[in-house]
């Protein structure tokens, strides 16, 4: 058979493999130009126990302002999933939902927004009278999100800014695979010390204006396989001997019809 004849087979071959519904693969199918989606407000993260916080405070007195913030006895050591030992300054948040400031004593901060917590800790400061015009601010150190599933990089991102969203975390994990359902990603998310969970749906544009669209910590993205995949796994072992018994009849039928 020449090289013409071997062309033909892969080409009709590649034909069948492509009858699929694109729509499938596409993000955001019917998204028309010059059209704005306003976001749903969505409500700002809230501290919870293991949580790890930056807490720096600020003033004129810099010498009066390093009491507060963190020294070594602040310094928690994590194991990243790499294996490798790494130390973070910061507030561990303790099971009770309280963490312990210097001079300040014992403090609630869980069930608290990060502004709640900053106006709570000036209103301690200037009413015990220990700075003037105190600056506080909190970061949450312990900013995470878990990608799995159908995607190219399984991974846990660690997010520096405290602000991604969920396309932007997929494209860190290596986007969908071919085998990922876009019209059926799960979110599992813990809100209120309980795990609530939701299915949105990426061949929309209705979610560009989601409440989802941006990750909060510990969220967990699930990318479902497709029934292709299912099959690919269940069947594959089985189907690898026919599927290569027809192609050897298909160019043996090619073969015969283009002599």
């Amino acid at each position: 058979m020449n090289i013409n004849k071997l062309f033909l087979c892969f080409l009709v071959i590649s034909v069948l493999a492509s009858c699929g519904n694109p729509q499938k693969l596409t993000y955001f199918n019917g998204v028309n130009d010059k059209v704005t989606y306003g976001i749903e407000k969505t409500d700002e993260v809230k501290i919870s126990p293991n949580d790890l916080l930056s807490i720096t405070v600020s003033s004129l007195s810099e010498e009066g302002s390093a009491i507060f913030n963190p020294t070594k006895d602040a310094t928690t050591r994590f194991t990243t999933i790499t294996g490798v030992n790494t130390e973070r300054s910061g507030y561990l948040v303790g099971p009770d939902g309280t963490i312990t400031l210097p001079v300040l004593g014992n403090i609630q901060v869980a069930g608290l927004t990060k502004e709640q917590l900053r106006n709570k800790i000036t209103k301690l400061i200037l009413d015990q009278k220990l700075l003037v015009e105190p600056l506080v601010e909190i970061k949450f150190l312990n900013y995470e999100v878990t990608v799995i599933g159908e995607v190219g990089r399984p991974t846990v991102i660690t997010v520096q800014n405290e602000k991604i969203s969920l396309l932007k975390a997929l494209g860190v994990a290596g986007d969908l695979t071919i085998f990922g359902k876009r019209d059926n990603v799960l979110l599992i998310r813990e809100q209120g010390g309980e795990r609530m969970t939701t299915h949105l749906d990426l061949t929309s544009p209705d979610f560009l204006k989601s409440p989802y669209y941006y990750l909060q910590p510990n969220d967990i993205v699930y990318v479902q396989p497709n029934k292709a995949r299912a099959a690919q796994s269940s069947m594959w072992p089985q189907t690898v001997p026919i599927m290569m018994t027809a192609l050897s009849v298909a160019i043996i039928i090619l073969d015969r019809v283009l002599r």
